[in-house]
């Protein structure tokens, strides 16, 4: 991060309003669901001139509203600080953009999408998503805040905004007669701070029979299974169905569908509609909504103990790693993601731990991972490294990344995963 860089976080978390109550009901805040400690912006990866430079640090204190179970982080960071320049490319995770085309293809058919709809996107990212939709005949528009990542995605011929998305660019776009059929929000909602103006844009933005898709990681799975470092600060807020049936009903809008994905650890896929569309409720949110409640998603004592599985978690991996280092073994990683950054930090493993890591994208190539200060090279420097250990930081996509290196057998070389607690893998074995 740069001196300029950095003043700029500073700024904004000087004038960003920190959360008084809940950002979604406004009840009070008085519960603890987990504190990671300080740690750094998730994507603030450092240049090499930058690693002697202070950098900006936030509290990861997570809390838990008790009237309508948001989880949640304050804003401790404004989005302009986070998303004005991004170091995320969807395209460069290719399992993520095979599930982008295959949503395109059964939501076209199961809307009737054609040629006089639109689908936009919001947070459209370098149009991993969107571009899989002019095949099927259907117009688009993509709204991204990141200039750098937007860029991408207009070279590819994607129409695309670059402005934040909210009550006031819905209303412009209305201005503009622009209304859509579809609007698509896949991992986006976690990182708004104003969610009732996010929502209330989509209301807006929406045709009376149209139809809105969230994609986000279940708050359910992320306690079960003890995904911890799914918390940084650019995700505000954490999701159940019963939130975003609260969320709903408070906009005007019905919760119509829910699916359950395998993706970023566990996530829903909801489809929301006007209370007054003629569209059916599946009695899959029922369904769910009751699951829910049975695993105390409505209880507060599910929340409040899921700090000291987090703890257990960070325990077991240093074990792993100092045991690891003591028998002289060699060990660098895989990946750069958000989500290593916030375990990284909380566990506080720096280069002592891992020699380096890698990642497919090369805008990160030559950088340092932020608080920590592991250097960061492309894939092809674990084939000269050859290390005994892998660890896999983004393990949500470890199937993907074991397929593609499983040549690392050759060596002897393993992965870990380090959620929900250590796990080694020989790829010789599979």
């Amino acid at each position: 991060m740069n001196i300029q860089r950095l003043d700029a976080v500073r700024d904004a978390a000087r004038s960003s309003h920190l959360v008084p109550g809940c950002r979604l009901c406004g009840s009070r805040l008085s519960h603890t669901f987990v504190d990671l400690g300080m740690s750094p912006p998730c994507e603030s990866f450092l240049q090499a001139e930058d690693v002697d430079q202070m950098e900006a640090y936030f509290p990861l204190k997570v809390l838990v509203c008790e009237t309508c179970y948001l989880v949640q982080l304050k804003e401790y960071m404004s989005p302009e600080s986070i998303f004005t320049e991004y170091a995320y490319f969807s395209s460069f995770s290719t399992s993520w953009v095979a599930h982008a085309k295959l949503y395109c293809e059964q939501v076209a058919q199961r809307l009737g999408l054609g040629k006089d709809s639109l689908a936009v996107e919001l947070a459209s990212n370098d149009g991993y998503l969107l571009q899989h939709f002019p095949q099927l005949g259907v117009p688009v528009l993509g709204i991204e805040p990141a200039a750098n990542v937007a860029r991408v995605a207009i070279d590819k011929g994607i129409p695309t905004r670059v402005d934040f998305f909210g009550e006031r660019l819905a209303r412009q776009l209305l201005s503009e007669g622009l209304a859509a059929d579809l609007i698509i929000g896949n991992n986006v909602l976690a990182q708004v701070p104003d969610l009732n103006d996010f929502v209330g844009g989509m209301k807006i933005l929406l045709k009376p029979e149209g139809t809105i898709t969230l994609e986000f990681p279940h708050v359910e799975r992320l306690i079960a299974e003890n995904q911890f470092d799914t918390i940084y600060h650019e995700h505000f807020s954490y999701f159940s169905l019963v939130t975003i049936a609260a969320m709903a009903l408070r906009h005007g809008l019905r919760l119509v569908d829910v699916e359950e994905l395998s993706t970023h650890g566990g996530s829903l896929r909801v489809y929301l509609a006007h209370h007054d569309s003629e569209q059916r409720t599946s009695q899959r949110v029922d369904d769910l909504l009751a699951r829910e409640r049975r695993h105390g998603l409505t209880n507060m004592s599910t929340y409040a103990s899921f700090g000291h599985k987090a703890a257990m978690a960070k325990r077991d991996l240093l074990a792993f790693l100092i045991s690891a280092k003591n028998e002289g073994k060699r060990i660098c990683g895989y990946g750069a993601p958000g989500k290593g950054n916030t375990l990284l930090n909380y566990c506080a493993i720096g280069p002592d731990f891992l020699d380096f890591t890698v990642d497919r994208n090369p805008y990160k190539h030559g950088r340092f991972t932020p608080g920590m200060h592991i250097p960061i090279r492309p894939v092809a420097a674990i084939d000269d490294a050859k290390p005994d250990y892998i660890l896999i930081l983004p393990w949500n996509l470890k199937d993907e990344i074991i397929r593609q290196m499983s040549h690392v057998a050759a060596w002897g070389a393993k992965f870990v995963v380090p959620i929900p607690f250590v796990t080694v893998i020989d790829p010789s074995e599979l």
